[in-house]
């Protein structure tokens, strides 16, 4: 016989348990089990009146944010939909069933409001770092870093060549966005060279392209990964440019030694770390061993003698041509923090490797570094067992953007400034960590076993 459904929605009294109706191998239960915000309260305090009406709870709003940020949810108004309506949601924000639901508005007042002015986002960040390092998922002795480009919430058509120049004083121009980069702007001066467009909704976005796309304004995330667990241990936002980028991770390596007192012995990047001043700081300054390939143009590319074919006398501090010629130097250093070699013009003149080592000049020049140590150590570190390792290490903070970018859906930012692309940063690597440390700490339950009795 035809069963059918009895319709029993017009019951007066339910026994309802939240609790049982969450799967016991559901990713919040992991998440809600290392995430401690005990001090959240004591964070925020000063930053609350003491009179008035209560306020929305700011621990419910800081966990349906990392709902949304766990889970790819990138509007807040989705989020309090979402919310509203998936169980689970509402057990990890510890709402009931007839609990309402704050308005989204409610996050964007927050966000430009008591949220950015006590930082509380980097407060969050580090406090699930300090407990990845407590359940030891952080060695602290390799760290890996890298920058990869996100699209910022600028439209391309709304930006004009930089030469043409901006009126910013033109009311239709003021915005929370534009009014934190002319601030940036007097403190700090123009970063780089300046930049060939500039967004008029979010001028501190980089005008930036990716090989073989069209460009587009973009900010950088900038990772600090522990080669160990792949947990970061910082992040920044800086424009879509090399310079910043540089400067940001030795300010992200000295708050890592500052605030959790760790130092790696060893520093994984890509070449675009593997500039001469950045060796120097990292081999010389801060004794930190640079897993990184070298930035380095010298090598010809038409067949000419490279710099390799010389031998560099460090006690004399000259180079011995192939034909064992002498290259001496002035001692005087260019703009470009080089120090010029020359050999005599009659010793080339007569010499029978002129054509592949000078054929256009009378006299063979080397520019040599004045952090070419540091270069030379770099090079000796890349013949080792422990380099070929550290370039399979470095792959986890490339995983590490790819997650960011497909399963968090952060490929485009919705707040403007670099203020709005630091706090989505920081909450997408907090939710990145607390998935990790769900995924490595927490036991699954046995097969089939769904729903907690």
């Amino acid at each position: 016989m035809m069963g059918q459904q009895c319709g029993g929605q017009d019951r007066l009294f339910y026994s309802f348990n939240l609790e049982t109706y969450v799967p016991q191998d559901h990713l919040l239960r992991g998440i809600d089990r290392l995430l401690d915000l005990n001090e959240l309260r004591e964070h925020l305090e000063p930053y609350y009146s003491h009179t008035g009406r209560p306020s929305i709870d700011p621990e419910l709003m800081i966990r349906m944010l990392l709902v949304g940020y766990c889970f790819g949810i990138r509007a807040e108004r989705r989020l309090c939909e979402e919310v509203h309506l998936n169980l689970a949601y509402r057990w990890f924000c510890r709402l009931g069933l007839e609990d309402a639901v704050p308005d989204h508005s409610t996050f964007s007042k927050n966000r430009h409001g008591r949220f950015r002015e006590s930082d509380v986002f980097r407060h969050l960040f580090e406090a699930v770092v300090q407990r990845c390092m407590a359940e030891g998922l952080v060695r602290g002795e390799g760290f890996a870093i890298d920058a990869s480009i996100i699209k910022a919430d600028a439209n391309r058509r709304r930006g004009v060549p930089a030469a043409q120049g901006v009126d910013w004083n033109d009311p239709k121009l003021a915005s929370r966005a534009v009014h934190e980069y002319l601030q940036a702007l007097d403190k700090e001066g123009e970063v780089g060279a300046t930049p060939k467009n500039i967004s008029l909704t979010d001028p501190a976005a980089r005008w930036t392209a990716a090989p073989g796309c069209p460009a587009f304004f973009a900010y950088s995330a900038n990772y600090l990964v522990d080669v160990n667990a792949g947990i970061i241990v910082d992040v920044e936002a800086t424009s879509a440019h090399r310079t910043e980028e540089l400067e940001c991770a030795k300010t992200m390596i000295e708050r890592v030694e500052q605030r959790f007192d760790l130092k790696p012995q060893r520093l994984i990047g890509d070449t675009a770390y593997g500039s001469a001043p950045m060796l120097a700081w990292l081999a010389q300054d801060k004794q930190i061993e640079p897993h990184i390939p070298v930035w380095d143009k010298t090598e010809r590319q038409d067949g000419s003698l490279g710099r390799r074919a010389f031998t560099y006398d460090t006690e004399r501090d000259r180079y011995t041509c192939p034909n064992g010629k002498y290259l001496h130097t002035t001692g005087q250093t260019t703009n470009a923090d080089t120090v010029l070699y020359r050999s005599s013009t009659y010793d080339c003149q007569d010499c029978a490797l002129k054509p592949q080592c000078c054929p256009n000049t009378p006299q063979r020049k080397i520019a040599r570094s004045i952090h070419e140590a540091a270069r030379d150590v770099a090079r000796r570190i890349a013949s080792t067992d422990t380099y070929r390792q550290s370039r399979k290490d470095r792959k986890k903070v490339e995983v590490l953007f790819a997650h960011l970018k497909r399963i968090l859906k952060l490929d485009r930012l919705r707040l403007r400034g670099r203020s709005g692309a630091r706090d989505e940063f920081l909450l997408a690597a907090t939710a990145q960590n607390l998935r990790r440390m769900a995924k490595w700490l927490v036991p699954k339950p046995p097969v089939g076993h769904l729903v907690p009795t």
